[in-house]
């Protein structure tokens, strides 16, 4: 079987290639009892892919909690390279990414808070994402808390990442704010890249 996010965009994918599997709906929303069935099939033998609409299964996805869970139950798990918008943003931002700090998404709410603390605590180059309804407002509080500074990092807005409406924005964060003020409607999933203190004048 394939374990996917969406079947509809999945099965568009495994019909291009004429691949015949079984798709089984694997996200967010799938509930334990649900996770407990794809055990047992792969208990018995049987083999099963986990892929995602975008991006690579386990990064700041689901898919974590079933390949836990199967480590558990002795399964054999083996990664399969694919595209990952964390290196794919390091590796067009211009900042140095031998050491560089992994956020996610940004928490709801309270937490976050300390979400934007920590990055402006951490002096290397950063790497969050964030979805198209919140980035306006997750920019805004990036640059309150980069403001406090003497200086402002600079960061690299990534939005759709090697897909057809690709975009990457490079400059200061209030300047990026600003460009994104006048869009009334933002689509695609982004990759924030925070620059390190070093890099604030360059």
């Amino acid at each position: 079987m394939v374990l996917c996010e969406n079947k509809k965009i999945s099965g568009r994918l495994l019909k291009y290639y004429n691949i015949q599997k079984v798709l089984i709906t694997f996200n967010e929303h799938t509930k334990d009892k649900d996770i407990d069935k794809i055990l047992s099939f792969l208990i018995s033998g049987k083999d099963a892919a986990l892929i995602t609409d975008a991006g690579t299964p386990g990064i700041s996805d689901p898919g974590g909690k079933l390949i836990k869970q199967a480590f558990k139950a002795n399964i054999k798990i083996s990664p399969i390279p694919g595209p990952s918008a964390v290196t794919a943003a390091l590796s067009i931002s211009g900042f140095p990414a031998n050491e560089y700090l992994f956020l996610g998404f940004p928490p709801h709410k309270k937490r976050k808070k300390k979400f934007f603390e920590k990055i402006n605590d951490y002096k290397n180059t950063i790497v969050f994402f964030e979805s198209p309804h919140r980035i306006k407002k997750t920019l805004k509080e990036l640059a309150d808390i980069l403001e406090k500074n003497s200086y402002q990092r600079k960061i690299v807005v990534c939005r759709e990442l090697t897909k057809k409406f690709e975009e990457i924005i490079r400059g200061k964060v209030n300047e990026i704010v600003q460009k994104f003020d006048k869009d009334v409607i933002i689509k695609g999933e982004f990759t924030i890249v925070v620059a390190p203190i070093t890099e604030k004048n360059d």
